[in-house]
């Protein structure tokens, strides 16, 4: 269950995708992007594109702007990655951080990045993300659309709530429906919705250094 957030993890990833569509059960991610802050700095990001088995839906190429002539064309200053190696990838980086007791952060994260990940690494592979000793359930997840319900529940007083509203209410710089943009403007959003819990008392220079801990913003050790 979601829950308002008074404190900032020390360790939080922000992680997004960019799709072949909408339906988590058929589609595949064509971007991955992770950023990693700590004490709300960011310290480590990565960004990978990958050549799809299956068409781009015109609806989605005009969200994100990715073909795959676009993608093909990034090999050059990108890494572009096969399904397979992509979905491995994201794995590696999302079970590095779970061992680091990171809280991963995203918009609508467990009901469509996470789970396209988990069908599609069943449907590439053939067997489950649990079958690799991987179990996403025991993912630390910080939601920001979740999160922005339990600060305001009145769906009249705000009636959306995808990341892009939220970027724009919070005044943070939206992602552009990019992977790695939409990561980091997730995790900036979160810590604007934790600085406006504590009443936005908090400057971020005092809140996240790791030798002067605020009395209003509380730091997790993982």
């Amino acid at each position: 269950m979601a829950k308002k957030y008074l404190r900032v993890p020390e360790l939080i990833v922000g992680f997004d995708t960019e799709t072949t569509g909408l339906d988590v059960a058929s589609e595949r991610a064509i971007s991955y992007g992770f950023c990693a802050y700590r004490y709300g700095t960011p310290e480590w990001s990565e960004q990978f594109y990958v050549i799809p088995d299956r068409p781009i839906a015109p609806a989605a190429e005009r969200v994100h702007g990715l073909s795959v002539e676009h993608i093909e064309e990034k090999r050059a200053t990108h890494t572009v990655l096969s399904v397979q190696s992509g979905l491995v990838r994201a794995v590696e980086i999302l079970r590095r951080y779970q061992q680091q007791g990171a809280s991963i952060v995203g918009a609508n994260v467990v009901r469509f990045d996470l789970e396209m990940l988990r069908r599609s690494y069943e449907s590439v592979f053939g067997k489950s993300l649990s079958d690799e000793s991987f179990d996403l359930s025991l993912l630390s997840i910080i939601d920001v659309v979740e999160h922005d319900l339990v600060i305001e529940p009145s769906r009249e007083e705000r009636p959306r709530r995808g990341l892009s509203y939220l970027c724009k209410y919070y005044g943070v710089a939206s992602g552009g429906h990019d992977a790695l943009g939409d990561a980091r403007a997730s995790v900036e959003v979160f810590i604007e919705q934790v600085i406006r819990n504590n009443a936005g008392q908090m400057p971020l220079d005092l809140a996240f250094s790791p030798r002067v801990k605020s009395p209003g913003i509380e730091l997790l050790k993982p």
